[in-house]
């Protein structure tokens, strides 16, 4: 099976557009990801029945024992997130600031506070019609979005059975979650567009995807919009040689197949036809048929 992740180095570029059309055009037998748990969204473009739901844990949370504490405050004195706060002549953990840190717990005299496991999000399974999907929910002002992706792959991979694809939407960036996201995949789709903090991004995107040995591809979309932008990542791409798989021309068809919760291949444009010849090009060279 190869794995294959749709990345960029900002967001905007159209990478979920992108991830979209090729999941509804691919024509293989797959398995798709949202690892975009920050801003999941590829589920808008395919109307899932939802399976399965769990509870997403994440890092623990502080937790005072009331009938323990003395009301000394030496915890909040500790807490440098602010996380220990006073209220109804008590002293409890505001979940949303408390980063897990657990120093109360060491300086407390009475052992009156714990750390406990606390829910941070919720990881789904559903069925598409382009195949089984794995996604997740981060709640806001939750942390540890990197293991949700962790876990999302996780999913993914246990509906992959015959599966010769496993299609991933990444996020945006080079932070923890993408680097959750392209850990053990074959290959990375990085979208990019012409303007020239995409062109950063996209060096360094390219820069952290060789950490991993994955091969690179690299779409321009919007491409018509500042052609010697556009020229400057093709001379990019040609130095470093990274293959451009396709160049997307910008298309109003794409904001209304986006508005109606559907994949731009659903239609006739100019757009969806550079996404088709993508897919082709792309496809031919990870050896997908």
């Amino acid at each position: 099976m190869i794995r294959l992740a749709v990345v960029s180095g900002k967001g905007g570029t159209g990478k979920t557009m992108v991830a979209a059309a090729l999941a509804d055009v691919s024509a293989v037998p797959q398995v798709l990801a949202d690892c975009d748990v920050d801003a999941a969204n590829l589920e808008l473009l395919f109307e899932p029945r939802r399976l399965t739901t769990e509870e997403f844990r994440g890092l623990a949370a502080a937790r005072i024992d009331p009938e323990r504490c003395r009301d000394c405050g030496i915890c909040a004195d500790h807490c440098r997130f602010g996380a220990i706060v006073r209220r109804d002549d008590a002293w409890e953990v505001d979940t949303m600031h408390c980063e897990g840190c657990a120093v109360c717990t060491y300086v407390c005299p009475t052992g009156a506070i714990s750390m406990e496991p606390r829910v941070c999000g919720e990881i789904y399974t559903s069925a598409t019609d382009r195949g089984n999907l794995a996604h997740a929910r981060l709640f806001p002002g939750s942390g540890n979005s990197g293991l949700l992706v962790t876990e999302v792959k996780k999913r993914a991979a246990s509906l992959a059975d015959g599966a010769d694809l496993l299609l991933a939407d990444g996020p945006p960036g080079i932070g923890c979650p993408l680097i959750a996201t392209i850990s053990g995949m074959d290959a990375v789709l990085i979208v990019t567009e012409p303007g020239v903090s995409a062109l950063h991004d996209l060096e360094r995107l390219v820069t952290v995807c060789r950490r991993f040995g994955v091969r690179i591809f690299v779409a321009i979309n919007r491409f018509d919009l500042a052609e010697d932008i556009c020229a400057r990542i093709e001379d990019y791409c040609e130095k470093e040689g990274i293959a451009v798989a396709g160049k997307i021309p910008f298309d109003p068809a794409v904001v209304d197949a986006v508005r109606n919760g559907r994949p731009v291949t659903r239609g006739d444009s100019a757009a969806g036809d550079a996404l088709r010849a993508l897919r082709d090009n792309l496809f031919s060279e990870l050896g997908l048929r």
